[in-house]
Protein backbone atom coordinates (compact mmCIF):
# COMPACT_ATOMS: atom_id res chain seq x y z
CA UNK A 1 0.00 0.00 0.00
CA UNK A 2 1.56 3.29 -1.12
CA UNK A 3 0.67 6.58 0.55
CA UNK A 4 1.98 9.92 -0.75
CA UNK A 5 4.37 11.80 1.50
CA UNK A 6 3.97 15.40 2.63
CA UNK A 7 6.51 18.18 2.93
CA UNK A 8 7.10 19.54 6.43
CA UNK A 9 7.99 23.18 7.04
CA UNK A 10 9.18 25.03 10.13
CA UNK A 11 7.14 27.90 11.51
CA UNK A 12 7.56 30.24 14.48
CA UNK A 13 4.69 29.92 16.96
CA UNK A 14 4.77 33.68 17.65
CA UNK A 15 5.63 35.71 14.53
CA UNK A 16 4.72 33.04 11.96
CA UNK A 17 7.99 33.24 10.01
CA UNK A 18 8.89 30.06 8.09
CA UNK A 19 12.67 29.55 8.02
CA UNK A 20 14.21 26.96 5.71
CA UNK A 21 16.25 25.58 8.61
CA UNK A 22 16.54 25.95 12.37
CA UNK A 23 19.25 27.73 14.36
CA UNK A 24 21.41 25.75 16.77
CA UNK A 25 19.14 26.66 19.71
CA UNK A 26 15.94 25.97 17.70
CA UNK A 27 14.70 29.50 18.33
CA UNK A 28 13.23 31.87 15.77
CA UNK A 29 15.96 34.22 14.55
CA UNK A 30 13.40 37.04 14.21
CA UNK A 31 11.63 37.01 17.57
CA UNK A 32 13.37 34.33 19.64
CA UNK A 33 10.29 32.14 20.19
CA UNK A 34 9.90 28.42 19.53
CA UNK A 35 9.58 26.70 16.16
CA UNK A 36 7.17 23.93 15.19
CA UNK A 37 6.58 21.80 12.12
CA UNK A 38 3.52 22.18 9.91
CA UNK A 39 2.45 20.40 6.73
CA UNK A 40 1.11 22.89 4.16
CA UNK A 41 -0.05 20.32 1.57
CA UNK A 42 -1.40 17.57 3.80
CA UNK A 43 -3.97 15.42 1.97
CA UNK A 44 -4.59 11.84 3.13
CA UNK A 45 -7.43 9.39 3.02
CA UNK A 46 -8.09 8.57 6.70
CA UNK A 47 -9.26 5.02 6.03
CA UNK A 48 -6.12 4.29 4.01
CA UNK A 49 -3.87 5.58 6.79
CA UNK A 50 -5.64 3.56 9.47
CA UNK A 51 -5.37 0.39 7.42
CA UNK A 52 -1.71 0.98 6.59
CA UNK A 53 -0.75 1.58 10.23
CA UNK A 54 -2.64 -1.48 11.39
CA UNK A 55 -1.02 -3.73 8.77
CA UNK A 56 2.44 -2.55 9.80
CA UNK A 57 1.96 -4.08 13.26
CA UNK A 58 2.71 -7.51 11.76
CA UNK A 59 5.69 -6.30 9.72
CA UNK A 60 9.28 -7.32 10.47
CA UNK A 61 10.65 -3.97 9.32
CA UNK A 62 12.28 -2.32 12.38
CA UNK A 63 10.58 0.98 11.55
CA UNK A 64 7.17 -0.66 11.43
CA UNK A 65 7.84 -2.29 14.82
CA UNK A 66 8.30 1.16 16.36
CA UNK A 67 5.24 2.87 17.79
CA UNK A 68 6.66 6.14 16.47
CA UNK A 69 7.98 5.32 13.00
CA UNK A 70 4.89 3.22 12.23
CA UNK A 71 3.06 6.54 11.87
CA UNK A 72 5.77 8.16 9.73
CA UNK A 73 3.32 9.60 7.16
CA UNK A 74 2.48 12.25 9.76
CA UNK A 75 6.13 13.05 10.55
CA UNK A 76 8.79 15.09 8.76
CA UNK A 77 10.79 12.86 6.43
CA UNK A 78 14.02 11.33 7.74
CA UNK A 79 15.75 8.74 5.52
CA UNK A 80 15.54 5.20 6.88
CA UNK A 81 19.34 4.87 7.06
CA UNK A 82 19.42 7.60 9.73
CA UNK A 83 16.58 6.23 11.84
CA UNK A 84 17.59 5.20 15.37
CA UNK A 85 14.99 3.03 17.05
CA UNK A 86 14.73 0.89 20.17
CA UNK A 87 11.18 -0.26 19.32
CA UNK A 88 9.76 2.64 21.31
CA UNK A 89 6.06 3.32 21.65
CA UNK A 90 3.63 0.40 21.56
CA UNK A 91 2.76 1.22 25.17
CA UNK A 92 -0.27 -0.30 26.91
CA UNK A 93 -3.61 1.28 27.71
CA UNK A 94 -4.70 0.02 31.12
CA UNK A 95 -8.05 0.16 32.87
CA UNK A 96 -7.86 1.44 36.47
CA UNK A 97 -11.03 0.11 38.16
CA UNK A 98 -10.01 0.90 41.76
CA UNK A 99 -8.93 4.42 40.84
CA UNK A 100 -12.19 4.89 38.94
CA UNK A 101 -14.16 4.05 42.10
CA UNK A 102 -12.02 6.42 44.17
CA UNK A 103 -12.77 9.40 41.90
CA UNK A 104 -16.37 8.37 41.17
CA UNK A 105 -16.07 7.53 37.47
CA UNK A 106 -17.68 4.67 35.59
CA UNK A 107 -14.36 3.90 33.91
CA UNK A 108 -10.83 5.28 33.97
CA UNK A 109 -7.92 4.35 31.72
CA UNK A 110 -4.21 5.13 31.69
CA UNK A 111 -1.83 5.25 28.74
CA UNK A 112 1.44 4.12 30.34
CA UNK A 113 4.30 5.81 28.51
CA UNK A 114 6.62 4.55 31.24
CA UNK A 115 6.62 1.23 29.40
CA UNK A 116 8.98 2.64 26.74
CA UNK A 117 12.56 1.25 26.36
CA UNK A 118 14.15 3.64 28.88
CA UNK A 119 10.95 3.71 30.98
CA UNK A 120 9.58 7.16 30.14
CA UNK A 121 7.62 8.99 27.44
CA UNK A 122 10.80 10.77 26.36
CA UNK A 123 11.73 7.88 24.07
CA UNK A 124 8.96 8.65 21.59
CA UNK A 125 10.42 12.09 20.96
CA UNK A 126 14.05 11.11 21.34
CA UNK A 127 14.02 8.45 18.63
CA UNK A 128 13.03 11.15 16.15
CA UNK A 129 15.22 13.97 17.46
CA UNK A 130 18.30 11.73 17.73
CA UNK A 131 17.68 10.49 14.19
CA UNK A 132 17.53 14.09 12.92
CA UNK A 133 20.87 14.76 14.64
CA UNK A 134 22.31 11.66 12.99
CA UNK A 135 21.05 12.87 9.63
CA UNK A 136 22.70 16.23 10.32
CA UNK A 137 26.08 14.57 10.89
CA UNK A 138 26.45 15.55 14.55
CA UNK A 139 28.98 13.64 16.66
CA UNK A 140 27.66 15.12 19.93
CA UNK A 141 24.13 15.57 21.25
CA UNK A 142 23.25 17.26 24.54
CA UNK A 143 20.40 18.01 26.91
CA UNK A 144 19.57 19.60 30.22
CA UNK A 145 17.52 17.21 32.30
CA UNK A 146 15.74 16.35 35.52
CA UNK A 147 16.49 12.71 34.67
CA UNK A 148 14.20 11.14 32.10
CA UNK A 149 15.44 13.16 29.13
CA UNK A 150 19.06 12.37 29.94
CA UNK A 151 18.40 8.64 30.18
CA UNK A 152 16.55 8.60 26.88
CA UNK A 153 19.03 10.78 25.00
CA UNK A 154 22.01 8.77 26.22
CA UNK A 155 20.41 5.52 25.10
CA UNK A 156 19.54 6.73 21.61
CA UNK A 157 22.92 8.44 21.18
CA UNK A 158 24.66 5.19 22.09
CA UNK A 159 22.44 3.28 19.69
CA UNK A 160 23.27 5.75 16.92
CA UNK A 161 27.02 5.76 17.65
CA UNK A 162 26.99 9.39 18.80
CA UNK A 163 28.39 10.97 21.97
CA UNK A 164 26.06 12.49 24.54
CA UNK A 165 26.44 15.30 27.09
CA UNK A 166 24.03 15.53 30.01
CA UNK A 167 23.65 18.60 32.24
CA UNK A 168 21.70 17.88 35.41
CA UNK A 169 21.10 19.87 38.62
CA UNK A 170 23.29 18.50 41.42
CA UNK A 171 21.38 16.60 44.11
CA UNK A 172 18.01 17.09 42.39
CA UNK A 173 17.71 13.91 40.35
CA UNK A 174 16.73 10.40 41.35
CA UNK A 175 19.52 7.82 41.33
CA UNK A 176 17.45 5.49 39.16
CA UNK A 177 17.46 8.03 36.34
CA UNK A 178 21.08 9.08 36.81
CA UNK A 179 22.23 5.47 36.67
CA UNK A 180 20.70 5.12 33.22
CA UNK A 181 22.63 7.96 31.60
CA UNK A 182 25.84 6.66 33.18
CA UNK A 183 25.27 3.14 31.90
CA UNK A 184 24.53 4.38 28.39
CA UNK A 185 27.89 6.18 28.30
CA UNK A 186 26.92 9.84 28.61
CA UNK A 187 29.31 12.53 29.78
CA UNK A 188 27.22 13.52 32.79
CA UNK A 189 27.83 16.92 34.42
CA UNK A 190 26.08 17.76 37.69
CA UNK A 191 25.85 21.54 37.84
CA UNK A 192 25.35 23.52 41.06
CA UNK A 193 22.09 25.05 39.87
CA UNK A 194 18.51 24.04 39.08
CA UNK A 195 17.11 22.66 35.82
CA UNK A 196 16.55 26.12 34.38
CA UNK A 197 20.18 27.00 35.13
CA UNK A 198 21.26 23.90 33.22
CA UNK A 199 19.14 25.05 30.27
CA UNK A 200 20.88 28.45 30.24
CA UNK A 201 24.34 26.84 30.11
CA UNK A 202 23.23 24.42 27.41
CA UNK A 203 21.87 27.21 25.20
CA UNK A 204 25.19 29.02 25.44
CA UNK A 205 27.08 25.82 24.67
CA UNK A 206 25.24 24.94 21.45
CA UNK A 207 25.90 28.42 20.07
CA UNK A 208 29.65 27.85 20.42
CA UNK A 209 30.18 24.14 19.76
CA UNK A 210 28.90 21.69 17.09
CA UNK A 211 26.52 20.01 19.51
CA UNK A 212 22.88 19.20 18.72
CA UNK A 213 20.41 20.27 21.40
CA UNK A 214 17.84 17.54 22.13
CA UNK A 215 15.59 19.17 24.72
CA UNK A 216 11.90 19.61 23.92
CA UNK A 217 12.52 23.01 22.28
CA UNK A 218 13.78 20.82 19.43
CA UNK A 219 10.69 20.51 17.19
CA UNK A 220 11.70 16.99 16.12
CA UNK A 221 11.13 15.93 19.75
CA UNK A 222 7.56 17.21 19.63
CA UNK A 223 6.89 15.40 16.35
CA UNK A 224 7.99 12.08 17.80
CA UNK A 225 6.07 12.59 21.04
CA UNK A 226 2.83 13.40 19.22
CA UNK A 227 2.63 9.77 18.02
CA UNK A 228 1.60 8.70 21.53
CA UNK A 229 -1.75 10.37 20.91
CA UNK A 230 -2.11 8.69 17.50
CA UNK A 231 -1.41 5.32 19.10
CA UNK A 232 -3.86 6.07 21.90
CA UNK A 233 -6.67 6.89 19.49
CA UNK A 234 -5.92 3.75 17.50
CA UNK A 235 -6.21 1.73 20.73
CA UNK A 236 -9.58 3.40 21.37
CA UNK A 237 -10.88 2.49 17.92
CA UNK A 238 -10.52 6.14 16.85
CA UNK A 239 -13.24 7.20 19.30
CA UNK A 240 -11.78 10.11 21.30
CA UNK A 241 -12.18 10.13 25.09
CA UNK A 242 -13.87 13.07 26.72
CA UNK A 243 -10.75 14.00 28.67
CA UNK A 244 -6.99 13.43 28.47
CA UNK A 245 -5.01 14.47 31.54
CA UNK A 246 -1.26 15.14 31.34
CA UNK A 247 1.44 16.06 33.90
CA UNK A 248 2.85 19.56 33.44
CA UNK A 249 6.61 20.11 33.66
CA UNK A 250 8.39 21.67 30.71
CA UNK A 251 5.05 21.30 28.86
CA UNK A 252 6.49 19.69 25.73
CA UNK A 253 4.42 16.54 26.17
CA UNK A 254 1.08 18.30 26.54
CA UNK A 255 2.02 20.46 23.55
CA UNK A 256 2.86 17.39 21.48
CA UNK A 257 -0.34 15.52 22.38
CA UNK A 258 -2.43 18.60 21.68
CA UNK A 259 -0.73 19.17 18.33
CA UNK A 260 -1.46 15.58 17.40
CA UNK A 261 -5.13 15.88 18.34
CA UNK A 262 -5.53 18.96 16.16
CA UNK A 263 -3.78 17.30 13.23
CA UNK A 264 -5.88 14.14 13.56
CA UNK A 265 -9.06 16.19 13.49
CA UNK A 266 -7.79 18.11 10.46
CA UNK A 267 -7.15 14.81 8.65
CA UNK A 268 -10.56 13.46 9.73
CA UNK A 269 -8.95 10.60 11.65
CA UNK A 270 -11.13 11.73 14.55
CA UNK A 271 -14.32 13.77 14.53
CA UNK A 272 -13.92 15.74 17.76
CA UNK A 273 -11.30 16.91 20.25
CA UNK A 274 -10.97 15.61 23.81
CA UNK A 275 -10.48 18.21 26.52
CA UNK A 276 -6.77 18.15 27.37
CA UNK A 277 -6.02 19.20 30.96
CA UNK A 278 -2.62 19.82 32.54
CA UNK A 279 -1.75 19.17 36.18
CA UNK A 280 1.24 20.68 37.98
CA UNK A 281 2.78 20.17 41.41
CA UNK A 282 1.99 23.04 43.77
CA UNK A 283 5.69 23.70 44.28
CA UNK A 284 6.37 23.82 40.55
CA UNK A 285 3.30 25.55 39.17
CA UNK A 286 4.36 28.48 36.92
CA UNK A 287 1.92 27.48 34.17
CA UNK A 288 -0.97 27.14 36.63
CA UNK A 289 -0.18 30.61 37.99
CA UNK A 290 0.14 32.02 34.47
CA UNK A 291 -3.36 30.87 33.55
CA UNK A 292 -5.06 31.63 36.87
CA UNK A 293 -3.35 34.92 37.75
CA UNK A 294 -2.54 36.42 34.36
CA UNK A 295 -5.00 34.76 31.99
CA UNK A 296 -2.07 33.22 30.14
CA UNK A 297 -0.73 36.62 29.04
CA UNK A 298 2.63 36.02 30.68
CA UNK A 299 4.55 33.42 32.68
CA UNK A 300 6.66 34.33 35.70
CA UNK A 301 9.54 31.87 36.31
CA UNK A 302 9.85 30.45 39.80
CA UNK A 303 12.23 28.34 41.85
CA UNK A 304 10.59 24.94 41.58
CA UNK A 305 10.41 22.60 44.57
CA UNK A 306 8.68 19.21 44.42
CA UNK A 307 9.58 15.59 45.12
CA UNK A 308 8.09 14.79 41.71
CA UNK A 309 11.49 15.44 40.18
CA UNK A 310 10.45 14.93 36.55
CA UNK A 311 8.29 18.08 36.70
CA UNK A 312 10.52 20.18 38.98
CA UNK A 313 10.75 22.96 36.38
CA UNK A 314 10.19 26.63 37.12
CA UNK A 315 10.43 28.12 33.63
CA UNK A 316 8.76 25.77 31.13
CA UNK A 317 9.93 26.35 27.58
CA UNK A 318 6.72 25.24 25.85
CA UNK A 319 4.19 27.17 27.91
CA UNK A 320 2.80 29.13 24.96
CA UNK A 321 2.23 25.92 22.98
CA UNK A 322 0.53 24.35 26.00
CA UNK A 323 -1.67 27.42 26.49
CA UNK A 324 -2.86 27.14 22.89
CA UNK A 325 -3.73 23.47 23.42
CA UNK A 326 -5.60 24.26 26.62
CA UNK A 327 -7.64 26.97 24.92
CA UNK A 328 -8.45 25.05 21.72
CA UNK A 329 -9.50 21.85 23.47
CA UNK A 330 -11.33 23.53 26.35
CA UNK A 331 -9.14 21.85 28.95
CA UNK A 332 -8.20 22.97 32.45
CA UNK A 333 -5.04 23.46 34.48
CA UNK A 334 -4.80 22.46 38.15
CA UNK A 335 -2.22 22.14 40.90
CA UNK A 336 -1.84 19.40 43.52
CA UNK A 337 0.08 19.09 46.79
CA UNK A 338 2.95 16.74 47.58
CA UNK A 339 0.72 14.62 49.82
CA UNK A 340 -1.96 14.42 47.11
CA UNK A 341 0.70 13.23 44.65
CA UNK A 342 1.96 10.53 47.02
CA UNK A 343 -1.55 9.27 47.77
CA UNK A 344 -2.48 9.15 44.08
CA UNK A 345 0.70 7.25 43.26
CA UNK A 346 -0.17 4.57 45.82
CA UNK A 347 -3.74 4.42 44.52
CA UNK A 348 -2.52 3.83 40.97
CA UNK A 349 -0.28 1.13 42.40
CA UNK A 350 -3.32 -0.52 43.99
CA UNK A 351 -4.50 -1.25 40.44
CA UNK A 352 -1.26 -3.12 39.77
CA UNK A 353 0.18 -0.28 37.70
CA UNK A 354 3.36 1.42 38.90
CA UNK A 355 4.40 4.95 37.96
CA UNK A 356 6.83 7.63 39.05
CA UNK A 357 5.56 10.51 41.22
CA UNK A 358 5.22 13.00 38.36
CA UNK A 359 2.79 10.65 36.59
CA UNK A 360 0.55 10.51 39.65
CA UNK A 361 -0.30 14.20 39.45
CA UNK A 362 -2.80 13.17 36.78
CA UNK A 363 -4.95 11.15 39.19
CA UNK A 364 -4.54 13.72 41.96
CA UNK A 365 -5.65 16.44 39.54
CA UNK A 366 -8.54 14.33 38.28
CA UNK A 367 -9.92 14.17 41.82
CA UNK A 368 -10.08 17.97 41.88
CA UNK A 369 -11.60 18.17 38.39
CA UNK A 370 -14.36 15.70 39.34
CA UNK A 371 -15.06 17.53 42.60
CA UNK A 372 -15.45 20.75 40.61
CA UNK A 373 -17.81 19.05 38.15
CA UNK A 374 -15.49 19.69 35.21
CA UNK A 375 -15.22 15.91 34.72
CA UNK A 376 -18.55 14.13 35.05
CA UNK A 377 -19.12 10.50 36.22
CA UNK A 378 -20.20 9.13 32.86
CA UNK A 379 -17.38 10.71 30.87
CA UNK A 380 -14.38 8.82 29.52
CA UNK A 381 -10.97 9.82 30.87
CA UNK A 382 -7.42 8.79 29.96
CA UNK A 383 -4.49 9.60 32.24
CA UNK A 384 -1.06 9.89 30.63
CA UNK A 385 1.47 8.16 32.88
CA UNK A 386 4.86 9.45 31.82
CA UNK A 387 7.37 7.38 33.79
CA UNK A 388 7.87 3.95 35.34
CA UNK A 389 7.72 3.19 39.07
CA UNK A 390 11.41 2.21 39.15
CA UNK A 391 12.50 5.67 37.99
CA UNK A 392 12.32 6.80 41.63
CA UNK A 393 12.11 3.75 43.94
CA UNK A 394 13.36 5.75 46.96
CA UNK A 395 10.16 7.82 46.90
CA UNK A 396 8.05 4.65 46.99
CA UNK A 397 10.02 3.00 49.79
CA UNK A 398 9.96 6.12 51.96
CA UNK A 399 6.22 6.53 51.42
CA UNK A 400 5.37 2.98 52.48
CA UNK A 401 7.69 3.16 55.49
CA UNK A 402 5.89 6.32 56.55
CA UNK A 403 8.89 8.66 56.54
CA UNK A 404 8.53 10.40 53.15
CA UNK A 405 7.18 13.58 54.75
CA UNK A 406 9.01 13.39 58.09
CA UNK A 407 10.17 16.85 59.12
CA UNK A 408 8.41 18.57 56.21
CA UNK A 409 5.42 20.95 56.15
CA UNK A 410 3.32 18.08 54.81
CA UNK A 411 3.96 15.79 57.79
CA UNK A 412 0.57 16.32 59.45
CA UNK A 413 -1.41 16.10 56.20
CA UNK A 414 0.44 12.89 55.29
CA UNK A 415 -1.21 11.06 58.20
CA UNK A 416 -4.29 10.58 56.03
CA UNK A 417 -2.25 8.41 53.67
CA UNK A 418 -1.47 5.75 56.30
CA UNK A 419 -4.18 3.35 55.03
CA UNK A 420 -2.33 3.32 51.70
CA UNK A 421 1.05 2.46 53.20
CA UNK A 422 2.34 -1.12 52.95
CA UNK A 423 5.58 -1.25 54.90
CA UNK A 424 7.47 -4.57 54.91
CA UNK A 425 6.85 -6.69 58.01
CA UNK A 426 9.98 -8.02 59.75
CA UNK A 427 9.40 -11.44 61.37
CA UNK A 428 11.30 -14.33 62.81
CA UNK A 429 11.80 -17.27 60.46
CA UNK A 430 8.79 -19.05 61.92
CA UNK A 431 5.74 -20.44 60.13
CA UNK A 432 3.41 -19.40 62.93
CA UNK A 433 4.58 -15.79 62.70
CA UNK A 434 3.94 -15.74 58.96
CA UNK A 435 0.46 -17.25 59.40
CA UNK A 436 -0.35 -14.66 62.08
CA UNK A 437 0.74 -11.88 59.74
CA UNK A 438 -1.40 -13.36 56.96
CA UNK A 439 -4.44 -13.57 59.24
CA UNK A 440 -3.98 -9.99 60.37
CA UNK A 441 -3.77 -8.80 56.78
CA UNK A 442 -6.90 -10.76 55.92
CA UNK A 443 -8.86 -9.14 58.76
CA UNK A 444 -7.72 -5.69 57.67
CA UNK A 445 -8.44 -6.20 53.97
Amino acid sequence: MTVPTSTARLRCIACGSTPDSAAQDFRCVRCGDLLEFFFPEWVFDPATLKSLWLNRKTSRNPLDQSGVWRFRELLPHIPEEHAITLREGNTPLYQLPRCARIVGLDMLQAKHQGMNPTASFKDTGMTFAASSAHQGGFRWVACASTGNTSASMAAYAARGNMHSLVLIPEGKISWGKLSQSLDYGALTCQLRTDFDGCVRILNELVRQKPVCLLNSVNPYRIEGQKTAAIELLEQLGWEPPDHIIVPGGNLGNSSAIGKSLLEMRELKLISRLPKLSIIQAQGANPFYRSVREFGGTKLEPMTADTMATAIRIGNPASWKKALRVLQVTGGEVEQVTEVEIAAAKAEIGSDGVGCEPASAVTLAGLKILTQRGFVKPGESVVLILTGHLLKDPDFTIKFHRGDLFAGTPGENAARQTRPLQRAPVVLEADLGAVIAALDTAERNS
